[in-house]
């Protein structure tokens, strides 16, 4: 093969389909390649049933009552998508949506004292939630009526915050909201995976606040997407092709439950996603808990699969994400890993060898996009900027394209 490439792809995760599309939309000549002969590697949707038991070496064959092998379709690592996020916005400007049809995720929702709740995230929801007492109720509902009203490049809506300076700890306290309600504002809401961003500046957490509501203001059930038949060809599998550039930077556990019930307290809610903030449970990291089914043409008829996962802390990490299990409670059948996650030892600006992050353990795909990103700039010297795509793709393609 005597062919030159502009670039050169491996891995067929999906940081690098996302990279690879970007580059050929912007006139490059990629040459996108898998060791494997499949799509994914670890992270990849198994089907039918019974290779998900051969791969965590169960013993025996599905029971009957778990239907057709084939009606499966398991996510190794499942994710949501932002309606409004950023991978939906990459999707679009690479024109995958194209060959995919999505599902609205029916609820979304977070763990207190043992329970679970639907998330507020309008000011309406806000007065009916029964997540907060009645006067905790209206001081959330002002600072939700703040954060919608909040103009960045208008210094009157700030209400005496500089949105660059003030940390994010400092606007709950102007607002006197609870440390129940900044757990479920923080984690559920603004999807952060620890609690140092209360030390930094509020702007970036008051963009994720709102990036939440919008994404929710396009469907009405919750912010979240799911593709049908599963991510399928979107997995993961990238940083074993060059194990002396990466490092371990820590663990995760996921553990898939199929139920033959939707999870309690969730209005029989056919899909869901539930974020136990840390402090509920006396951790430093969150854990996280998405469930998909039938509904969603990745299960038998009647069947749900649900995903727990979170960052291991301790020697026992399956007594770590029981607090998810005991929600999903009773589990015809689970399968647990625990995987190493690792991180890129250089920037790549030298080797020109740039390799993405392992997925961690939250149940959406913003930090993925961050990755995504990240790994452009290092790559091209330049942001990434969607407006400038689209000049480039006009440029390059026309207006018909």
């Amino acid at each position: 093969m005597n062919e030159e490439y502009d670039v050169i792809v491996l891995g067929t995760g999906l940081t690098e389909c996302i990279l690879s599309g970007i580059m050929s939309v912007n006139g490059k000549k990629v040459l996108h390649m898998d060791r494997n002969s499949y799509y994914g590697g670890e992270s990849a949707s198994i089907t039918p049933l019974e290779d998900l038991y051969k791969r965590f070496h169960m013993p025996g064959s599905p029971p009957e009552c778990m239907g057709r092998g084939r009606d499966w379709n398991v996510d190794l690592v499942p994710k949501f998508l932002m309606a409004d996020g950023q991978l939906v916005k990459m999707l679009v400007f690479t024109e995958v949506t194209r060959y995919l049809d999505f599902k609205v995720i029916t609820g979304s929702f977070v763990y207190k004292a043992g329970k679970i709740f639907k998330v507020p995230s309008t000011e309406a929801e806000a007065l009916t939630s029964s997540l907060m007492g009645m006067f905790e109720k209206r001081r959330f509902k002002k600072f939700l009526s703040f954060v919608a009203n909040c103009q960045e490049n208008d210094p009157k809506t700030w209400e005496g915050i500089d949105l660059k300076k003030t940390t994010m700890l400092e606007v709950y306290k102007k607002f006197d909201l609870g440390q129940d309600v900044i757990d479920f504002t923080g984690h559920a809401l603004a999807l952060y995976r620890t609690d140092e961003y209360l030390q930094q500046p509020c702007l970036v957490t008051i963009q994720r606040i709102r990036l939440y509501s919008e994404s929710l203001a396009r469907y009405g059930k919750s912010p979240y997407l799911y593709p049908l038949y599963g991510l399928g060809e979107l997995p993961q599998g990238f940083a074993s092709y060059v194990t002396n550039r990466v490092t371990k930077v820590g663990q995760v556990i996921r553990v898939i439950c199929i139920l033959s019930h939707p999870i309690k307290n969730t209005n029989d809610a056919d899909s869901c996603q539930i974020i136990i903030p840390q402090n509920q449970v006396n951790r430093k990291s969150d854990i996280y808990v998405c469930m998909i089914s039938y509904a969603h043409n990745v299960a038998a008829q009647g069947k749900y699969i649900a995903i727990a996962s979170t960052t291991v802390e301790t020697n026992d990490p399956e007594k770590e994400i029981r607090p998810a299990l005991e929600l999903l409670e009773p589990i015809d059948q689970k399968f647990v890993s625990v995987n190493d996650m690792y991180a890129p030892t250089d920037l790549g600006t030298e080797s020109q060898i740039f390799i993405s992050r392992t997925y961690d353990p939250t149940t959406h795909f913003e930090t993925t996009c961050d990755d995504i990103k990240d790994i452009y700039k290092r790559m091209t010297g330049s942001e990434f900027d969607f407006e400038e795509m689209k000049r480039k793709k006009v440029d390059i393609y026309g207006d018909n394209q």
